[in-house]
């Protein structure tokens, strides 16, 4: 009897030595990357949240905690400004970044000439740094006799436009070159999405009678939803950080007009050397990356439900 009880108890010991090892062996490839993680981004974030809580500044010696950071930047004027601009350039963006991608992902699944050198034009625009993509499309928006827009606009009859010293003009000039940069990222994410479609869906719906808006609607959109959210979170995500950009373009002028959270955080650390204030708006901005990601899980999760 303890012989053939034996076996079965020797087979669960085996699994539970294996089970342990496989533990073993997940944490072994995983810590290096918690390690990562919690030095380069789990520390920086808790240590920019305690010095939202102090008076920091670059050159003062003397460091407090308490709530003046944030007193200071609830009470600002300039901040309802800020978090207006800054609403306008994600939803605006987002949007402009996942139709436009979506487009150019439908088109390139056309497998029409020349898709091989709009995919490199797409890549390289994503690619460039944002400081090089700033510059650039101020020299386009230029009054002088190089900004290209102006003077194609002039060509056709109409007036130029003052981009970089109307405050109206100059929020949408700065959306128009983020759109440009990120919507190659959209369209590759969306195309990659397309291609994972199985052409038997198509062919069994064109048997069945359904034209292209049909087929479209019933069939390609449901399948991108996934990828579609993923694409909404990361490109909101990115939108909310995008600084770089702006600053080269306008330093967010004409006054406040273009200035964001992220420029705003910037100008506070580094222009008026105020890390408190700095980290306030950092908060903010992670807050704000935050309930726009909770809005789209919890659309995913509808979604899944219905």
């Amino acid at each position: 009897m303890r012989k053939g009880a034996s076996g079965p108890l020797l087979i669960l010991f085996k699994d539970i030595l294996m089970i342990e090892h496989n533990k073993r062996w997940i944490l072994q490839w995983f810590l290096p990357v918690l390690i990562i993680l919690t030095l380069f981004y789990l520390f920086p974030l808790l240590d920019a949240i305690r010095l939202s809580f102090t008076n920091a500044r670059i050159g003062l010696a003397n460091v407090k905690f308490s709530l003046s950071s944030y007193e200071a930047v609830l009470t600002d004027p300039d901040l309802p400004v800020v978090l207006r601009n800054t609403v306008i350039f994600v939803i605006f963006t987002v949007f402009c970044q996942l139709t436009l991608g979506l487009l150019v992902g439908l088109l390139l699944e056309t497998h029409l000439k020349g898709m091989g050198l709009l995919k490199l034009a797409m890549i390289t625009a994503w690619v460039v740094p944002g400081v090089i993509a700033g510059i650039t499309w101020n020299l386009l928006y230029s009054s002088a006799s190089w900004g290209v827009i102006n003077n194609t606009l002039e060509l056709f009859g109409a007036e130029k436009i003052s981009f970089m010293t109307n405050p109206s003009w100059a929020l949408v000039a700065t959306i128009i070159a983020n759109v440009w940069r990120g919507t190659g990222f959209s369209g590759i994410m969306q195309y990659g999405a397309l291609r994972g479609i199985d052409p038997q869906l198509y062919e069994a719906a064109s048997i069945d009678g359904a034209g292209s808006f049909r087929r479209f609607w019933g069939i390609t959109l449901p399948m991108l939803k996934p990828m579609l959210m993923i694409n909404l979170v990361l490109i909101t995500i990115s939108t909310v950080n995008t600084y770089d950009a702006i600053w080269a373009l306008t330093k967010g002028g004409p006054g406040i007009s273009t200035t964001v959270l992220s420029l705003q955080t910037y100008k506070s650390t580094f222009l008026r050397l105020n890390l408190g204030q700095g980290a306030v708006y950092a908060v903010l901005m992670i807050l704000s990356s935050t309930i726009f990601t909770a809005i789209y899980l919890r659309m995913m999760k509808e979604e899944n439900r219905g």
